[in-house]
């Protein structure tokens, strides 16, 4: 009797906060009209993306009232509300799920306040008959459980007019896809100007000083041996020179190292030679199969940036790197004790990490709280 009369509470809070959401929808309802007239009108136009985005969070809140209670969610997909007024208009007057939510609030006025009514009136027959069949036939509640079937009727309707039409999932992916293609194009792009730079700027420069040191040690070889050889011995400074900017080019591109000693002896090596206290630790990286080379590449680039920003942005003396491989993804987490507060826009290269993430489906999170520590995790999808 006491669970039954529990899950008979539950049930009817579910309830009551399902009315009072159907009383906060007949003012939404309100400010959509006063939003619409407002459009049409001119003056108002501004109103109505932002009632748009109320009730998108009152829907919001319903799909989490109702995954609460069954523990299944209910999934939404929304277009950003974001840029110019007139990008918010189409956004807000084109979304499919607008208009979705827009018949959720108009059914939630009836069946939010209807439903919570019906518990309120069943709930002195349900103390009476229980009281008196649990006096004759011990304790056997008859009529508590239909509340629970009332508030599972609520959630079933509300999870009917609020999961996304079809095709959202979809369009949200393709959206997203469209996005980080820009992001990954731009980082190419990127990546190509700097690799071109290092060239033209560093190897062809002394690859031309080279050829003029030979051209030269050619001509004096007859007349001025001491100076030809002199002259040789400069331009194999300037070969060797040539090369070392080659390898830097090269390791811009693919680092060699993460080819002969893998993801690990690389990240290693990086920390070796980063100035500070790294304890790396690395979990099915070593034994299992390995990643992609782009995703390795990928891992290493964040691991090498993270561990350049620590020294020079946040006065830490000591970090930590995971690696973390699993059947379906690599995930690498960087964390300095430094003094936090890192910020993408301030050009410490963490949207190159984004953007060259985002280029493999991966996704990035930052906390960089004000006094530490700073933590950079990355998720890189690659199966077995």
């Amino acid at each position: 009797m006491d669970a039954a009369m529990g899950r008979a509470w539950r049930a009817t809070r579910h309830l009551l906060v399902g009315a009072g959401l159907s009383l906060a929808c007949y003012l939404v309802f309100a400010l959509l009209l006063v939003g619409l007239v407002g459009t049409l009108l001119v003056i108002g136009a501004g109103l109505l993306p932002e009632t748009v985005q109320t009730v998108r969070s009152f829907a919001s809140f319903e799909r989490r009232r109702v995954g609460a209670r069954t523990g299944e969610g209910v999934p939404e997909a929304y277009p950003p509300l974001t840029g110019p007024l007139a990008e918010r208009l189409r956004h807000a007057t084109t979304d499919p799920a607008t208009y979705r939510d827009l018949r959720w609030v108009l059914a939630q006025l009836l069946y939010g306040l209807t439903l919570c009514c019906l518990a309120a009136l069943l709930w002195l027959p349900a103390v009476i008959v229980d009281g008196i069949w649990c006096g004759v036939l011990g304790r056997r509640p008859v009529l508590l459980p239909v509340f629970d079937a009332i508030a599972d009727l609520s959630c079933s309707w509300s999870r009917g007019l609020l999961k996304p039409p079809p095709g959202a999932g979809l369009a949200q992916r393709v959206e997203l896809l469209t996005a980080t293609r820009a992001g990954a194009v731009a980082a190419h792009g990127a990546e190509l100007r700097r690799i071109e730079r290092d060239l033209h700027d560093g190897a062809q420069a002394r690859l031309v000083a080279l050829s003029m040191r030979i051209g030269l040690a050619k001509r004096a070889y007859d007349r001025d041996p001491e100076a030809a050889r002199q002259l040789l011995d400069d331009a194999q400074d300037q070969a060797e020179q040539a090369l070392a900017e080659l390898r830097h080019v090269v390791r811009g591109i693919h680092p060699p190292v993460l080819t002969d000693r893998g993801l690990d002896g690389a990240v290693r090596a990086l920390a070796a030679s980063s100035g500070l206290s790294v304890e790396v630790s690395a979990q099915g990286v070593v034994d299992g199969p390995r990643a992609p080379a782009a995703v390795e590449a990928a891992a290493y680039f964040v691991v090498a940036e993270a561990l350049t920003n620590a020294v020079k942005h946040s006065g830490a003396s000591r970090a930590e790197v995971e690696l973390v491989r699993t059947p379906m993804l690599l995930r690498v987490l960087v964390r300095d004790h430094g003094r936090g507060g890192a910020d993408e826009s301030a050009g410490s290269g963490l949207l190159g990490v984004r953007r060259r993430v985002a280029a493999l489906d991966g996704k990035v999170s930052l906390a960089s709280p004000a006094g530490g520590p700073t933590e950079i995790e990355v998720e890189l999808p690659c199966a077995w």
